[in-house]
């Protein structure tokens, strides 16, 4: 399977839903049911919650089992019952390659299995972490994590968008509300809806919630397809155009650009009114 850290190159971005989704698919393909041997440990301050040490006690003569996915993060089901935290920040990724591999310059971590291959933890601005636990409930709710955006129910995203006093945008990226929507993604999936990202929530039609709820999930699959790099949608997605002086794919008209909830946004005024 192709490495997700080789996709074409861009300016850096926090990893959202698709970008996680990647990750989980290659680590599956790569690194399951495989006895870990050592482990070591370049860094140190990539760890959150945990020690090297007691990561290499839980994890050494063990295997990892299965994975699973929520929001930005994903889970790593190791064969004893704990579970490896992994959050990629803006320049984490994965590598699985032979062990005489020499070290690059931005490995964190490496898991050395018996076979003779070895899964990098790669992360070049120290944004990522790793973390251990025994409780997966119990680090989502200390997380404060909304439901996961993929997963949640109609009933439930649309709860959420009737009690929120923010911007359909704002509210998208709240992870707090929705975990696993970033900038990038807020912005097609209003695009696709036909949302303006200044609109207040309170203004929403139930069909427009619906309609949002609806291409989350539309947007997500092709994200996926396309191995979550943006570039690689059908050219009549926006990020595909998303820059200054894009234009749009539907109309034409110029892509305009708003600072929102501290990030940009790009829209189209006539298409998403």
């Amino acid at each position: 399977m192709t490495n997700p850290a080789r996709r074409r190159k861009e300016l850096p971005k926090m990893p959202e839903w698709p970008d996680v989704e990647i990750f989980k698919q290659y680590l599956d393909a790569t690194s399951l049911h495989q006895k870990i041997h050592t482990i070591t440990v370049h860094n140190r301050r990539i760890f959150k919650d945990t020690s090297p040490d007691k990561l290499k006690q839980a994890l050494r003569g063990h295997c990892f089992e299965s994975t699973s996915h929520y929001g930005k993060y994903l889970f790593v089901e190791i064969d004893n019952r704990y579970y490896l935290v992994l959050h990629f920040a803006m320049t984490g990724s994965l590598r699985y390659s032979k062990n005489n591999r020499k070290k690059a310059p931005h490995d964190r971590v490496v898991f050395n299995f018996v076979n003779g291959y070895k899964l990098v933890y790669v992360c070049q601005r120290m944004l990522g972490y790793i973390g251990l636990v025994k409780s997966l409930a119990g680090f989502l709710e200390s997380c404060e994590l909304g439901p996961d955006a993929f997963s949640v129910d109609n009933k439930d995203f649309k709860e959420i968008f009737r009690k929120s006093r923010g911007g359909t945008k704002s509210t998208l990226m709240n992870q707090k509300l929705i975990a696993g929507i970033g900038n990038i993604y807020s912005d097609e999936i209003l695009f696709q809806a036909g949302v303006n990202p200044k609109k207040q929530c309170s203004k929403l039609t139930d069909a427009d919630i619906e309609n949002l709820h609806r291409n989350i999930k539309k947007v997500f699959r092709q994200a996926t397809k396309r191995k979550a790099d943006p570039q690689r949608l059908p050219k009549s997605y926006l990020l595909i155009h998303r820059r200054k002086g894009g234009v749009c794919p539907r109309c034409h008209n110029k892509i305009e650009t708003q600072r929102i909830a501290g990030r940009t946004a790009f829209f189209c005024p006539k298409c998403q009114k």
